[in-house]
């Protein structure tokens, strides 16, 4: 195992490749393919490592098409697997609301104000402010949607997607999940999401919604 010190040092370069890989599959992205895989190589060796390596082997060989329609069935369709954590454990819209001008709030205070059309909750958001922000303020963030975390890392292992391997990652960078928080996800899931928030689209108030854009 190697020290601890050694995986807090690379934390934030994970965060911030987690943060890529989990988002769709466009022409920036596709474009910089080459340094991801670079930055996943130079990684020390870790659990995180290996898992962002299994994924790198299947990303970097199928063809877009494939890619972009295996993001969308998997995050935009099935509802267990999206990447918005707030949706999971917040029952009423006026608490889910609240949750996510928390966050709108934090990334402002820490100067990275929400920018583009993605709702602050999104993991890839919040991984890139983990990403950047100093004394570990991010991680903490995360921290505190763990069990949501891990109710979205066991869906996609029970799909079956190579994307389970990125939420693994990011899981085994965070640290062993609490027995409470373990105790929570288990309910998450047998529970399903909240009734009033079943729809696809996920729900936030105007005041944190983005302009809206489809993909492309």
């Amino acid at each position: 195992m190697r020290p601890r010190h050694s995986r807090r040092v690379a934390a934030p370069v994970i965060f911030k490749l987690c943060s890529l890989l989990l988002q769709y599959p466009d022409d920036e992205l596709l474009a910089g393919r080459a340094v991801v895989l670079a930055a996943v190589a130079e990684l020390p060796d870790s659990p995180a490592r290996s898992a962002l390596a299994r994924f790198c082997e299947w990303w970097q060989t199928t063809e877009r098409l494939a890619l972009e329609q295996h993001y969308v069935h998997t995050f935009d369709l099935d509802k267990r697997c999206g990447l918005y954590l707030t949706f999971y454990g917040e029952g009423e819209r006026r608490e889910r609301g609240a949750a996510l001008l928390r966050l709108k709030r934090l990334y402002r205070a820490a100067g990275l104000p929400l920018e583009g059309s993605e709702l602050p909750d999104f993991l890839p958001v919040m991984l890139e402010f983990a990403a950047t922000v100093p004394d570990r303020r991010g991680e903490i963030v995360l921290r505190e949607h763990r069990a949501a975390l891990e109710l979205v890392r066991l869906s996609l292992h029970d799909r079956g997607t190579p994307y389970a391997n990125v939420v693994d990652a990011l899981c085994h960078t965070l640290g062993e999940i609490s027995t409470a928080d373990r105790a929570r996800a288990i309910k998450l899931a047998a529970a399903g999401p909240p009734q009033e928030l079943v729809g696809l689209e996920p729900f936030a108030p105007p005041e944190v919604m983005p302009p809206t854009e489809a993909r492309r």
